[in-house]
């Protein structure tokens, strides 16, 4: 039964439901919230959709347990900022809700889009960027781009090195990596020849220490594990300000 009219999620907060243990349904404080069974369910994304599967393939409900559309896909996703990633015999693509392509040109893989931008892999094993409209967001093509976080995404270009570029797809500072990530609170983790570290967003390190393994700042602290094993919490500066783990 399709159900493209009506969006139960205005009358169900999307967050208070859950998936069950088996992923075959969806519960509301522990409760189904319809009687169907599905071969495998994901959560629900804005405006109040989940991916399931069935004997009949795969595509997205609303909160009544009702497909949103006709179609079926080999494979379904969750929609982000309005789109849903999918897969037929054709290739990989973006959908609206009512079940529509939103582009004609098809790839061997796509993301979901973040900040209007979207990761996707041709069939040449290339990556970039594409906006909403399915266009190209810049003429280069990478080894592997991720996804877009607060306006900056990283990128592998063919040479092996990251760069961090803009929602344009411009560089936004002249420093390249072996390995590199996206910026989180102001800080990205980075390594160079010499180890890991933390890169501020102008692509200087915010230390000079390099060690072998470094997480993401949380609330101004990072686990890292130096080259004898310890594992030490330090602050943006770099400084060691607690030992979890002796080596």
């Amino acid at each position: 039964m399709s159900s493209n009219t009506q969006t139960p999620s205005e009358t169900m907060i999307i967050e208070e439901i859950g998936v069950d243990c088996y992923s075959t349904h969806h519960v509301r404080n522990g409760q189904p919230i319809y009687g169907q069974r599905f071969l495998k369910v994901l959560k629900y994304h804005p405006p109040g959709l989940a991916a399931v599967r069935d004997a009949s393939g795969c595509y997205h409900i609303w909160t009544d347990g009702n497909s949103a559309y006709k179609s079926r896909f080999a494979e379904t996703f969750g929609f982000y900022e309005g789109l849903a990633a999918v897969q037929d015999a054709s290739g990989w693509f973006h959908i609206s809700v009512e079940g529509n392509a939103v582009y004609s040109d098809r790839y061997s893989w796509v993301g979901n889009f973040q900040n209007g931008r979207v990761p996707v892999r041709d069939f040449g094993g290339h990556y970039f960027h594409l906006d909403p409209g399915g266009g190209r967001v810049y003429a280069e093509s990478y080894v592997y781009t991720g996804d877009y976080r607060e306006g900056i995404a990283c990128v592998r270009k063919m040479d092996g090195l990251c760069i961090h570029i803009d929602l344009a797809g411009k560089q936004i500072h002249q420093t390249a990596c072996l390995d590199l990530d996206v910026f989180h609170k102001g800080f990205s983790r980075a390594r160079d020849d010499d180890g890991w570290f933390h890169m501020r967003r102008d692509g200087t390190p915010a230390y000079k220490e390099r060690f072998a393994e470094v997480e993401p700042f949380y609330n101004g602290q990072a686990l890292c594990r130096d080259w004898i094993g310890r594992r030490l919490i330090v602050n943006e500066n770099g400084d060691i300000i607690h030992v979890v783990w002796e080596a």
